[in-house]
């Protein structure tokens, strides 16, 4: 069966933290969102999605929004959203706060990632919006999105890797310095301070 993929943005947060749309921060002289996107066209999906709960102002016209279904439980929400569309066999999530990931990163995770099976990397934490999910995992994540205790990202992936439905990627510690994230002004600047 051939592989195929679809590449989401997710950018759904509030952003109550940083103070501001982290989509239009600049890190290396573009827009976060322009950033992401660009990487995320590199590596050709058949198919371009944002996810969030609303058009955000600044997306491109050609762009589809897969949009979070009320009442919104976090990324979960989105990914639920984005794997009930999925017209491909893959799909490749990526967070828009994640500045310092690169195409090689995302191009090796996809290469890793089989018929009916996704790849998820692993730091201290999985990294779940940074990760390849199989078509398949869609009944997962409606069953996961009902549950009114936990509707967290990691245990999600827990459970599928615990169901073969996802295999962990172990980041070398070369490659743990692509999940700094950016949640307040003061994440941001250390991002600055660190771009290669």
């Amino acid at each position: 069966m051939k592989k195929t993929l679809t590449a989401v943005l997710f950018v759904g947060g509030l952003s109550r933290r940083m103070g501001i749309d982290k989509a239009t921060l600049e890190f290396a002289g573009e827009p976060l969102w322009a950033r992401q996107l660009r990487q995320l066209r590199e590596l050709k999906p058949d198919t371009l999605w944002i996810s969030a709960r609303s058009r955000p102002p600044w997306c491109p016209p050609e762009i589809e929004v897969i949009l979070d279904d009320p009442p919104s439980r976090g990324p979960l929400s989105g990914l639920d959203a984005a794997l009930r569309r999925l017209q491909t066999s893959h799909l490749l999530a990526l967070a828009i706060d994640l500045p310092r990931i690169n195409v090689e990163l995302l191009r090796k995770l996809w290469c890793l990632a089989q018929p009916g099976r996704g790849v998820v990397p692993v730091t201290a934490l999985l990294e779940p919006l940074c990760a390849v999910y199989p078509v398949e995992a869609a009944m997962d994540a409606a069953t996961s999105l009902k549950n009114p205790q936990d509707a967290s990202l990691q245990s999600f992936v827990h459970g599928l890797c615990r169901q073969e439905r996802m295999r962990i990627y172990p980041c070398s510690e070369s490659e743990q310095r692509f999940f700094s994230n950016m949640n307040r002004p003061e994440d941001f600047k250390s991002c600055l301070s660190n771009v290669d």
